[in-house]
């Protein structure tokens, strides 16, 4: 396992779809270590507490061998790291080998996979595209 890059953002206003939506999906990556707290990275925070954040979803990781079919599927995106509103993309962890419970160390701070990426309409907006 290894962290390709850590990103972070904070929620901001984008105008689509005739509407004003404020999401905290984009993220940028940064140099050297962030702090990881309770609630979410410094320097980072996400805009509907509903769904994102908390306790139990502080941290988003989203595996960089994923970025591979994206570049075939959007092959007009400049996809850089944090593009999916990742906060870890990550390397040698994928969806078939992790299981809720696992915790991994990194650094100094231990993560513990609490639930599954559940993908919202932000990504539509995030990438502009109807789905």
């Amino acid at each position: 396992m290894r962290i390709v890059s850590v990103n972070v953002g904070m929620p901001r206003e984008v105008a689509w779809k005739g509407m004003t939506a404020r999401t905290g999906i984009f993220k940028e990556p940064v140099d050297g270590p962030v702090m990881i707290d309770k609630l979410n990275l410094a320097g980072d925070s996400q805009a509907d507490l509903t769904v994102h954040g908390g306790e139990e979803k502080a941290v988003y990781a989203y595996p960089a061998e994923h970025y591979e079919y994206w570049r075939h599927e959007l092959p007009d995106v400049s996809l850089s790291w944090g593009m999916f509103g990742e906060n870890l993309t990550t390397e040698g962890l994928s969806e078939d080998t992790l299981c809720v419970g696992d915790r991994l160390s990194i650094g100094s701070t231990v993560l513990q996979v609490t639930q599954p990426r559940v993908p919202c309409y932000k990504l539509a907006l995030r990438f502009d595209r109807d789905r």
